[in-house]
């Protein structure tokens, strides 16, 4: 009979191996699981955008005014919210406001329609569209203006929509770095503050400077990012002060795996699922897209709603950090 003995001290291979093995399967898992997370929250509202209940006005005679707005909902049953208004220049108003997407103008040479690209040029894209379909029902050409325009080295906005994916990234890493890595409260406050002013600062330079493709005010442009990324970092700072390092799996899972994919940033919020596209405007990602192309090209239209979303979540975040606690201090052995 063979007889195996253990050292004592020492595990047996196989039990060894099964305590290997348990975590093995665990990490797996659970990556797995965080990236069929990822998959739907990313694929769930792309493949669900659709037109659904987008302000448009219609100007001109009452008659004609309701005639076309009843034929707009005909044609694309819910996908327009249809209003009337009394003059061109009302019209035009609203799209300069953000009270409206595009605007229908009847007048003595037939119908014009009016967009606003920079508000989301999707929309504007799917509004030309409805007008082309109207040209071949009637045979009367319908001519567009893009009363708002994105800027001419951007025409798809390209530069706002995706930018402020690698600025919600490297903000909750900034987050997440120094509540995890600074020990002082207050050291941690100086570096999210001094790493908002950079981010804002920076992103910008190249926005406007290098790539050329946003307009504006640069000291403006550069605020609105820097309140983004406070926002973003300060709330993660804040949940890893309070809760630690699950307060950094929070944080990532509200601000980036919800927060980007119900932004609406490379369509529109109000082309996302209903209700969905106003949940993510009270999330940093949705609020920092919106006030970024309101004081773009704006003039700051539509902005309260955003800036209070974007200052509470970064006054919150900095409230939890001041609460929270410190890291704790090593202290260094005390020879006898």
């Amino acid at each position: 009979m063979n007889i195996r003995t253990v050292e004592s001290g020492t595990e047996a291979p196989d039990t060894a191996r099964r305590r290997t093995v348990g975590p093995l399967v665990g990490i797996v898992l659970a990556v797995v699981a965080v990236q069929a997370a990822l998959l739907t929250m990313f694929a769930w509202p792309a493949l669900h955008s659709a037109p659904r209940d987008l302000p448009i006005v219609v100007a001109g005679p009452a008659p004609a005014a309701h005639q076309l707005a009843g034929q707009l909902a005909a044609a694309k049953p819910g996908a327009f919210e249809v209003d009337t208004v009394a003059s061109d220049a009302a019209a035009d108003r609203a799209l300069r406001q953000r009270d409206a997407y595009g605007a229908f103008l009847i007048g003595r040479g037939g119908v014009q329609l009016h967009v606003a690209s920079a508000a989301s040029p999707q929309i504007a894209m799917l509004l030309r569209q409805v007008a082309q379909g109207a040209e071949q029902r009637t045979g009367t050409h319908v001519a567009v203006t893009d009363v708002v325009p994105t800027d001419k080295d951007d025409p798809n906005g390209v530069v706002l929509s995706i930018g402020i994916l690698p600025l919600v990234m490297t903000s909750m890493l900034a987050g997440i770095l120094l509540g995890l890595a600074i020990a002082s409260r207050w050291l941690r406050l100086v570096g999210v503050l001094l790493f908002a002013a950079l981010a804002g600062l920076a992103s910008m330079a190249i926005g406007q400077y290098a790539l050329g493709a946003v307009p504006g005010s640069y000291v403006l442009n550069a605020a609105v990012v820097g309140l983004l990324a406070l926002a973003v970092a300060g709330s993660m700072l804040g949940l890893v002060a309070l809760l630690g390092a699950p307060g950094a799996g929070l944080g990532v899972a509200v601000l980036f795996v919800v927060g980007i994919p119900l932004a609406g940033l490379t369509s529109a919020p109000a082309l996302l699922p209903a209700g969905w596209g106003a949940v993510g405007q009270f999330l940093p990602p949705g609020a920092g897209g919106t006030l970024l192309r309101s004081v773009v090209y704006f003039d700051s239209a539509g902005a309260g709603t955003p800036l209070a979303v974007l200052a509470g979540w970064a006054v919150v975040g900095l409230a939890l950090l001041l609460v929270g606690r410190a890291k704790p201090r090593r202290r260094l052995p005390v020879a006898a």
